[in-house]
């Protein structure tokens, strides 16, 4: 099984759009693309991306199957209209926290 980890900053003066966006396309989307949300957090204190986000993917796809899809890229396009200082990278879970 590989982990998927993003994290992000929310541009300012876009919170709502953005909230918007993630609950009613990006989260439903990224479901569709057969992931599995597995961890959202956002930090309140500290100099770290305000949002981290973990999901899984399927054990019988290869990540790259579904991050090269035009929905994928379609919905990553999306969201970079309402953040910044996006980074992604794949990872063996380890369950608990992963940053």
């Amino acid at each position: 099984m590989v982990k998927l980890i993003m994290t992000w900053d929310i541009l300012p003066e876009h919170e709502q759009e953005y909230f918007e966006f993630v609950v009613r396309e990006f989260i439903p989307g990224v479901q569709r693309l057969g992931l599995d949300l597995q961890d959202a957090w956002a930090t309140v204190y500290g100099e770290h991306p305000q949002i981290l986000v973990g999901a899984t993917f399927p054990p019988t796809i290869h990540p790259n199957t579904i991050l090269d899809s035009p929905e994928w890229i379609s919905l990553h396009n999306q969201l970079m209209d309402y953040i910044e200082n996006y980074t992604q990278k794949l990872v063996n879970p380890q369950g608990g926290f992963q940053f």
